[in-house]
């Protein structure tokens, strides 16, 4: 089961509500890389520098890069970060609009190498089966993000279902950001907001791969019955769930761990 869960989290305590400092951000990083379950640490094209500064002798630190500027940043990302012996740039995510797409896939194929993979965060609203498509063909990844400071970041289980299905049967690869710190949907009690669970999207996408009901697995809130139905995916349901849904950016590793040992769906603690 353990397997389910490998390189699912990605590193984003730096960004809001976290906001950790970096050194202590890159040090907590660095500690817990004996555990198979975070995946790279996210790092704002911005704050390359300060994450530079932070660096020490040690092993490479790997890293998804965001680049708030969309195409214009992407060369100056890939420069930067190949000048960088300490780093291994493994991701660069970039956000898109339908309008901007053709220039970021085009901007991408000129200066991306190969083995660093691009997301492309677009609108909810843009995720069609033609810009799937798109993405599928020039072999980017879609970012889809899942809350934020506002209700309005927050899509519904319908939006987000139809998000999941349309990847799915394009063939394609995507990551979730924001609002996914606990395993089962759930209302905040402090702001309101109904945050998706990420025990539902990984439930959610195996229903969109065998023709379930997405959204009824977005919706449920019942705990035990999310996990049990996540524990009772086969290896092989598994695998092309996790192909599908590689990861997402979390502001905290710990908390969905701890939910994760809560509902008994790890053997130990792997921190």
């Amino acid at each position: 089961m353990t397997q389910l869960f490998v390189g699912l989290f990605d590193d984003a305590a730096i960004f809001p509500p976290g906001n950790a400092d970096m050194p202590d951000a890159v040090r907590a990083y660095r500690d817990r890389r004996s555990s198979p379950l975070p995946g790279p640490f996210v790092c704002s094209l911005p704050r390359w520098e300060e994450l530079r500064r932070t660096l020490a002798d040690g092993p490479r630190l790997p890293v998804s890069l965001t680049l708030p500027g969309g195409a214009q940043d992407v060369p100056a990302a890939v420069a930067q970060a190949g000048a960088e012996p300490r780093v291994d740039l493994v991701a660069l995510e970039a956000p898109a609009s339908a309008a901007t797409l053709t220039d970021l896939v085009a901007t991408v194929g000129r200066q991306v190498p190969p083995a660093v993979h691009t997301y492309v965060e677009l609108p909810w609203a843009d995720v069609t089966a033609a810009q799937v498509a798109t993405l599928s063909g020039a072999g980017l990844r879609l970012k889809i993000r899942t809350g934020g400071l506002v209700a309005t970041a927050f899509p519904g289980e319908r939006q987000l279902a139809g998000v999941l299905t349309a990847a799915v049967r394009g063939g394609l690869p995507f990551k979730l950001t924001a609002g996914l710190h606990d395993p089962i949907r759930h209302r905040d009690p402090a702001t309101g907001f109904e945050h998706h669970g990420f025990l539902n999207v990984l439930l959610a996408t195996a229903r969109a791969l065998d023709g379930g009901d997405v959204a009824a697995a977005l919706a449920d809130q019942d705990g035990a019955r999310v996990a049990s139905a996540v524990a009772g995916l086969g290896d092989d349901l598994a695998g092309r769930v996790r192909h599908h849904f590689v990861s997402f950016g979390t502001c905290s590793v710990t908390e969905p761990v701890d939910g994760l040992l809560h509902l008994g769906l790890l053997p130990e603690d792997p921190r």
